[in-house]
């Protein structure tokens, strides 16, 4: 397993019954580019057994932090829920994906739109500061079935605001819209039907969704990834891909749990 990093847990936080978060150390030969994921893990029966995770540390980051939900028959979740700090995580030394700043041709908005653990990636961008350079404004959305999922993403964007690199950048550019779909909340709704209705744009006080101005990427489940994808689309958006900068772009891999 010469491909593999054996990382030590130093912190595990359980957000709710169904989600937590954790962190690990970092070979110094780890190498990643915000909103990069990794396939990381535990060692079962003697061989690794991996999954798709994004990368919520920010490539200069000392740590390497990693958000999961649980999934009670889950054949790795099952068993990474109730790792402690001094467990050993495995880790593949190569990361990638497509959720990267120059998949993007140059635009003024970025919008980061997420639901669940597809917040991950954004977290990880958001905390970097070329996206700062890069557009004028970011717009972080974070779709979840009850309010107590948004806890993990409204303690990291608080404490972004405290970050001695991009602080004073990311409050003076960053928004932050989470909505909830399964209790009342004051933005009630999936992010597919809000950014449809314009109560999105309007609650921001942002002009609609442009392909002229606007970049978009997404991350989330299977359903809200291609009923997005389509809602791009019609909106005159191109995908970009590794080889191809296009005006918005989608993360494929899901782990499965």
């Amino acid at each position: 397993m010469s491909n593999i990093l054996r990382e030590t847990v130093l912190e595990v936080h359980h957000w709710t019954d169904s989600l937590f978060s954790l962190k690990t150390t970092r070979d110094p030969g780890f190498r990643f580019d915000s909103g990069e994921f990794a396939m990381m893990g535990l060692e079962v029966d003697g061989r690794p057994l991996l999954r798709a995770y994004s990368v919520v540390s920010s490539p200069y980051d000392e740590q390497l932090e990693f958000l999961s939900i649980k999934v009670p028959n889950g054949p790795l979740t099952s068993r990474l829920q109730h790792v402690k700090p001094g467990d050993t995580i495995l880790i593949n030394r190569k990361a990638t994906g497509t959720l990267l700043l120059h998949n993007l041709v140059p635009g003024k908005t970025l919008w980061l739109l997420s639901t669940g653990t597809g917040l991950a990636p954004f977290l990880s961008i958001a905390k970097d500061p070329a996206v700062y350079d890069r557009f004028e404004r970011i717009v972080v959305t974070h779709t979840v079935r009850q309010k107590a999922e948004l806890e993990c993403g409204e303690a990291a964007l608080e404490a972004l605001k405290a970050n001695e690199y991009i602080g004073e950048l990311a409050a003076e550019q960053l928004l932050y819209y989470p909505t909830v779909t399964r209790e009342a909340f004051r933005n009630e709704g999936r992010i597919t039907d809000l950014l449809r209705s314009g109560k999105v744009y309007q609650d921001l006080g942002l002009t609609a969704l442009d392909p002229a101005n606007d970049r978009v990427m997404i991350c989330g489940n299977p359903h809200m990834t291609s009923e997005l994808t389509q809602y791009m689309q019609e909106l005159g958006f191109e995908m970009g891909a590794n080889n191809k900068p296009g005006t918005f772009v989608i993360e494929k891999a899901f782990a499965q749990r």
